[in-house]
């Protein structure tokens, strides 16, 4: 019975002591590094247990199979993203709003464009290819969450004054935009000649003429 073949855990819970989550920890992080290096197909879970340690049958307790390592893997790596990308403010004054958009935006530029993001973003791109189950959960985990932070944010300035904007969900998918031949750069494993500070340059004149637009008439 080969890997794949492996019949799945029927539910597989979180770890339950602090030795657990950190084996669990080096499972996502030495799978995601073998899987940058080498591609999907070319690891296998031996490949894994010998980078790790520990054994194979605690892959398929806290994953099931290789396919849930990899989706475990993609849910590790976006909580780190969301996480780099937003920072919370408590306040929203109009200030304080365009420093949220000009962060954001500069946050997901530091991250997108670091080398083993980028690797892991054109991996993952090759994965949903073969599995619309995993191309439909990616979409919703991310893009979809940060569209919705995003609006909620564009929402409460609208609601108290600062901006006009009667369409947030429409407004966040614009300002998204912003970097869009960035991601398709990365996506398309495009050489990034851009400079760093021209790419600043770029997102502080973008979100001012985004915030522009949104003016209280």
């Amino acid at each position: 019975m080969s890997a794949d073949q492996f019949p799945p855990c029927p539910c597989h819970l979180p770890p339950q002591t602090k030795r657990g989550v950190e084996r669990r920890l080096a499972f996502l992080e030495s799978a995601s590094q073998l899987f940058i290096e080498k591609g999907y197909d070319d690891v296998s879970l031996d490949d894994v247990v010998q980078h790790a340690g520990g054994s194979k049958a605690t892959i398929y307790k806290y994953f099931g199979s290789k396919k849930g390592l990899f989706k475990a893997i993609c849910d590790y790596r976006r909580d780190l993203f969301l996480q780099d990308l937003f920072q919370e403010t408590s306040q929203f004054e109009y200030l304080e709003l365009r420093t949220f958009l000009l962060q954001t935006l500069d946050n997901f530029y530091q991250h997108i464009t670091q080398i083993d993001n980028r690797k892991f973003i054109r991996l993952l791109f090759e994965q949903v290819k073969y599995d619309p189950d995993l191309s439909e959960y990616i979409y919703q985990a991310c893009p979809v969450k940060i569209l919705a932070h995003v609006s909620q944010k564009l929402r409460y300035a609208h609601d108290n004054g600062l901006i006009f904007c009667e369409n947030p969900d429409d407004a966040a998918k614009i300002y998204l935009g912003i970097l869009w031949h960035i991601e398709w750069k990365i996506f398309m494993g495009v050489t990034l000649t851009e400079n760093p500070s021209d790419i600043q340059n770029y997102i502080l004149y973008s979100v001012d003429l985004f915030l522009k637009s949104l003016r209280n008439p």
